[in-house]
């Protein structure tokens, strides 16, 4: 069931219908970022710096996200999260209310790769 959910961000959100949640992994860095797409199929990214970055469609919005080095974290197998150094099941995205919730943790710190 799709997640209905709007926030006031300030300005009129709209329903989205779908939320990915991407990730990149410089090391020594987990950098989230999350794609929702909306009703209308416009595509939306909210990334580490808290800007809302639109897309025409989702898969020109994933395109960009691959472009920067980012993978889905739902395609992610134990292999993919062992290769950063974690635990699939530590791979946790975001939570919060609203996006100022989200914004102090789109960026993580990692321990060093072995």
């Amino acid at each position: 069931m799709a997640d209905e959910s709007i926030y006031d961000l300030g300005y009129e959100a709209q329903a989205f219908e779908r939320e990915e949640w991407w990730l990149a992994t410089p090391e020594p860095l987990l950098i989230w970022a999350r794609l929702r797409i909306l009703h209308s199929g416009v595509a939306q990214v909210f990334d580490s710096h808290g800007e809302t970055l639109s897309y025409e469609s989702d898969d020109m919005a994933r395109a960009a996200l691959m472009d920067a080095d980012f993978r889905a974290l739902e395609g992610m197998d134990d292999d993919d999260a062992e290769a950063i150094g974690q635990l699939l099941e530590d791979l946790q995205p975001p939570q919060g209310e609203d996006d100022e919730e989200l914004l102090p943790q789109m960026i993580k710190t990692l321990g060093p790769r072995h």
